[in-house]
């Protein structure tokens, strides 16, 4: 695909003007925050249990999913003030939601960040003892064990084709 192309913006939505519309956009957005919920819910839970290659595989429905929160949160957005004068009903609801939605994502990154960190220090402790073993074995000028330098250090090359 041209790059020019590809980083061109999609044609932005019409403006809401109805409170019907404006109601069934709200609707639309609920049920994606619903199915965007299931598919985090979904994540955790992979990337909890380890199964970080099942996870990854949640990846481009997510991305459908954020982008089409994106797009209802910014007609919703552009309209918020007609919205909450003529459907404010839905409009509260949908705050609601969205505070528990938050409150979801933010245990998400939460798991998410856990197991970054496990992950980096299991690298790097592999690395440290990879380092460990390829240096010699030898006493220093005071009489104490060398330890690895940081010239000693290889790269990790890992396969992730297994």
């Amino acid at each position: 695909m041209n790059p020019v192309l590809a980083s061109t913006p999609a044609p932005a939505s019409p403006p809401i003007g109805s409170a019907v519309e404006g109601e069934r956009v709200i609707r639309h957005m609920m049920d994606v925050m619903d199915a965007l919920v299931a598919a985090v819910e979904d994540e955790t839970e992979l990337v909890r249990a380890g199964k970080l290659a099942e996870a990854a595989q949640l990846e481009p429905s997510k991305a459908e999913l954020s982008r089409l929160y994106i797009e209802d949160t910014a007609r919703i957005r552009a309209a918020q003030v007609y919205l909450t004068q003529v459907a404010p009903e839905p409009v509260a609801e949908l705050r609601q939601r969205h505070g528990l939605f938050r409150a979801l994502l933010q245990i998400n990154l939460t798991v998410l960040a856990t197991a970054h960190a496990v992950s980096e220090g299991i690298m790097r402790g592999v690395s440290a003892e990879l380092a460990r073993k390829a240096t010699p074995q030898a006493y220093g000028a005071s009489g104490r064990a060398t330890v690895p330098s940081a010239a000693a250090l290889q790269p990790l090359t890992v396969s992730r084709v297994l």
